[in-house]
């Protein structure tokens, strides 16, 4: 029988490889095999194995490459029944992680336009970035179940309609390019602020979004959306020094440290935006919302935001991307233009489809305070507490209540 705190130290260690790696693993593995559902079914089989075997037998000294090895030895099967199954043998190695587009062929064969969108992001969202059924429906605020029906029913779709694992011809890359822009940004969301208890921010998964939209836009430089995400994920992580206290907290953008900003970083991003935005003159949402996290990090203070430009910018970004997360946001932005009677107003129809999204409790709760409904207010703290993971969302939130 193996050591229960051995089996938690291995598992932990295991889901911290397969995020790291497991994108990487399968990119490889489905470019050498060129079947994408034997190749993920491999990476698959490889963590099954871990799981049993590590906590008895010990974390290898190098977790990745084992995972590498056992999906190599699964694959054997597969290779032998094709003729040139030596040749693809001899090429099958663990992949090099700087340079290669490996991961991006994967999103871009995840991202066919047979499959829906909510398929395609889900599908490249567990296959390529490793992200659990969990963190997909949280980040989409659907069902786990639904979420796992889509993943299940694209994969079969990939390998029912044989669709090919390559980069697209240039002509077809607008094309899946909207689904490919909504996986890294919400790769980045997850990464940010993280919807599980493991870890306030996953670090690793900002990093990769990075990585992929730096990548993406080598590949499409006209794209204008594309340089909207990048500068959008570069904007937000020129804070990452103030957004956190020295006990794990959150601290709310008004409270934030604004000397500890990389301000080298923010000229930059909104630099690359506005050359994008003069250049191309095609605004589109990614664009918007970089430019309102323009507006916050070039603001000296949190009282000299300009909240009328932002109010504006919400607006303009539902009318390009109506969604019921951004009318919550702009609702936040409307408590700064109108006062927080407007703004509860405004979340008064979002109750029914964000039920069960922490942000838009915990939101009401500071409105419900600024009116002076501090028992309202109380409960919707407390609702948002029940909904939340993320363990710096629920050390702010009891920091809250704790002080009523």
């Amino acid at each position: 029988m193996s050591d229960p705190v051995h089996e938690s130290v291995s598992r932990q260690v295991l889901a911290r490889v397969v995020r790291e790696h497991a994108g990487r693993l399968a990119a490889s593995l489905v470019s050498l095999l060129g079947d994408f559902s034997a190749g993920e079914d491999l990476v698959q089989d490889a963590v099954e194995i871990a799981l049993r075997r590590w906590p008895a037998e010990g974390v290898p000294q190098r977790p990745d490459a084992w995972l590498f090895t056992v999906a190599r030895r699964r694959g054997l099967d597969v290779l032998r029944r094709e003729s040139n199954y030596r040749a693809k043998l001899a090429q099958l190695r663990w992949p090099d992680p700087s340079p290669g587009d490996d991961r991006l062929r994967l999103i871009f064969t995840c991202c066919h336009p047979a499959l829906s969108r909510a398929a395609q992001v889900a599908l490249t969202l567990r296959v390529v970035c490793g992200l659990s059924t969990a963190q997909i429906a949280a980040a989409f605020v659907v069902a786990e179940a639904t979420v796992a029906q889509r993943i299940t029913r694209a994969k079969r779709k990939i390998g029912e309609a044989g669709i090919p694992y390559r980069l697209p011809a240039a002509e077809d890359l607008p094309e899946r390019l909207g689904a490919v822009l909504a996986v890294i940004y919400l790769l980045f969301n997850e990464g940010y602020l993280s919807s599980t208890a493991e870890r306030a921010q996953a670090r690793d998964l900002v990093d990769d979004a990075e990585w992929l939209a730096a990548l993406l836009a080598g590949l499409m430089p006209k794209e204008p959306e594309v340089a909207g995400l990048l500068a959008l994920i570069r904007l937000h992580r020129a804070r990452d020094a103030a957004r956190f206290d020295a006990h794990g907290r959150l601290v709310l953008l008004a409270d934030q440290d604004r000397s500890l900003w990389d301000q080298q970083a923010i000229e930059q991003a909104t630099a690359l935006l506005t050359r994008a935005a003069r250049a191309h003159r095609r605004p589109g949402p990614y664009q918007v919302q970089a430019a309102i996290v323009a507006c916050h990090a070039e603001a000296a203070s949190f009282a000299g935001t300009d909240w009328a430009q932002i109010l504006v910018l919400y607006d303009m970004l539902l009318h390009l991307a109506p969604s019921p997360v951004t009318r919550l946001h702009r609702a936040i932005a409307l408590r700064h233009v109108q006062g927080p009677d407007a703004a509860l107003a405004e979340l008064a129809d979002l109750g029914g489809v964000l039920a069960r999204y922490p942000l838009l409790h915990a939101t009401r709760a500071e409105l419900l305070r600024d009116l002076d409904r501090r028992e309202e207010a109380r409960r919707a703290d407390e609702r948002a507490l029940e909904l939340t993971a993320n363990p710096a969302q629920q050390a702010l939130l009891e920091q809250r209540l704790a002080w009523d």
